[in-house]
């Protein structure tokens, strides 16, 4: 069984910044990506960042310049650096990852989610 626990959210000011943290652990043969999702109030979950195994990132149009994903490959560990936040950022973030158990089965899991809300 693969878990992830997620940490870094809270409440900053706009133009502020924070870092979220999501560690992998259990019965990882190999992860092949990790990712951020974000959920607002009223609103669908929806991609955030992602990165390979490789370094190749994704991001959100909405978070281009803002945000950078990286990965700790050695520690099974996603970080997002989130700078310049804004009020719409507010949302549930939650932490992805797909890749391999060591029963050799291919798994996708979720964080639990950290609340990040930006506001004045």
């Amino acid at each position: 069984q693969v878990q992830l626990v997620e940490s870094g959210g809270g409440l900053v000011q706009p133009g502020g910044s924070l870092r979220l943290s999501c560690a992998a652990s259990g019965s990882i043969f190999s992860i092949n990506a990790m990712g951020w999702y974000r959920q607002a109030p009223g609103k669908q979950r929806e991609l955030v960042a992602a990165i390979t195994s490789g370094g190749i990132t994704n991001y959100a149009e909405s978070v281009k310049g803002r945000f950078t994903i990286s990965r700790d490959n050695a520690k099974n560990t996603v970080y997002l650096q989130m700078n310049s936040l804004k009020p719409e950022d507010t949302a549930v973030y939650y932490c992805n990852a797909k890749g391999v158990n060591s029963d050799y089965r291919r798994f996708e899991v979720w964080g639990q989610g950290t609340l990040v809300t930006v506001s004045a």
